[in-house]
């Protein structure tokens, strides 16, 4: 029997099993798939504070060193983790009020995120439009490439004594007195704790224990453009989120910002939206206009899960001894391995460095 499952292998899964590893619990790690191949493995890859909830500054911070510093804790795992400073656009007035609300509250947060007019934020990045009004320019900005997130994580997790459970689906989890048995098609597994770390899958599974927890889906659209000379050197976005562009050391340029493809969480990503996809690559050319010249190479889709407060669900699962929860929240990846870090902390009987985020307020009311 193992001390604790964790269901669902994806960045916040594989780091909440690795520190309790490390910290002496012989856990298993089950995926219906193979670890960090959703969500965790075709993001954006940003580790930015400027798309980040102000309530999660003081996490994304610590988030991000443990990112740049990946291969001396994660037993020489790379996600080839980039610093860089990075801009949030303003092109109307209306956008520029709301990157000086958003700003305000971030720096209180523990952001360094200053104001500067679109002719300073040339001078930080020659090829930006002339059309910008105001940015937000934040010196610890950056980005990973995330699809090496399961390839940096795997040795680790061996390393650690891990079992790793891959293409391994969970259909349900059984109480019984001390422990949980999770019902798999290879056989049953058996835990002392359990784990719920699905992503946009998490509302299935918390009501296998009976919890009613909603859980928003989105179907993100990513585009990556061929190798090109260099035409930027930040991470780039815009206020109103819709945008996320970075070059890679290959010269290729990522683009994203949310815009919504089609599919849901049954189906996954089904197919890209023409009307967003061309939108997403306007919006990007009209920031960085050297980009009009760049020829697309490919286009993607990753679902995202979102709580109602797009705040994490991380903590222990009411009514339910020894079953915890995490994941679910807006821009998820950034601070993904600190929130599995501390729920490990929280597990192991230790104080977490900060606090976590109780579910209570996110669990559905039973009708009266």
């Amino acid at each position: 029997m193992f001390d604790a499952a964790v269901i669902g292998a994806g960045v916040m899964g594989c780091s909440t099993a690795l520190h309790l590893a490390r910290g002496g619990m012989r856990v298993a790690l089950l995926d219906r798939g193979a670890i960090c191949r959703e969500a965790s493995g075709v993001n954006a890859g940003t580790l930015t504070l400027q798309m980040t909830r102000a309530a999660l500054i003081p996490y994304a911070l610590r988030a991000h060193e443990m990112w740049l510093r990946m291969p001396e804790w994660c037993a020489g795992g790379d996600v080839l983790a980039t610093a860089c400073p990075g801009l949030s656009l303003a092109f109307t007035e209306a956008e520029a009020a709301m990157l000086e609300e958003r700003a305000r509250f971030r720096r209180a947060a523990g952001a360094p995120i200053e104001l500067v007019s679109g002719r300073r934020a040339m001078e930080i990045e020659p090829g930006l439009s002339d059309r910008v009004l105001l940015a937000g320019h934040c010196p610890i900005d950056g980005f990973s490439s995330a699809y090496l997130t399961g390839r940096a994580f795997r040795p680790a997790l061996l390393a650690a004594g891990v079992a790793l459970f891959e293409k391994r689906t969970v259909s349900g989890v059984d109480r019984e007195a001390g422990r949980f048995v999770l019902e798999t098609e290879s056989g049953p597994v058996e835990a002392r704790r359990i784990v719920l770390a699905g992503g946009v899958w998490l509302e299935e599974m918390a009501g296998w224990l009976g919890v009613r927890l909603p859980i928003k889906v989105l179907v993100n659209q990513l585009v990556v453009t061929e190798r090109m000379p260099p035409v930027m050197r930040t991470v780039l976005g815009v206020a109103s989120g819709l945008l996320s562009l970075k070059q890679y050391a290959n010269g290729t340029v990522l683009i994203g910002g949310g815009w919504q493809g089609i599919g849901d969480r049954t189906r996954g990503g089904l197919a890209v939206r023409a009307e967003n996809f061309v939108g997403n690559i306007r919006l990007a050319a009209h920031a960085l206009p050297a980009l009009r010249e760049a020829r697309v190479v490919r286009a993607w889709l990753g679902l995202e899960a979102e709580t109602a407060d797009a705040l994490p669900a991380i903590g222990p699962i009411p009514r339910v001894e020894h079953a915890w929860i995490i994941g679910s929240v807006h821009s998820g990846y950034t601070s993904g391995p600190y929130f599995g870090k501390l729920l490990a902390q929280a597990m192991l009987g230790a104080e977490p460095d900060l606090p976590l985020f109780p579910i209570d307020r996110l669990l559905a009311k039973e009708p009266a």
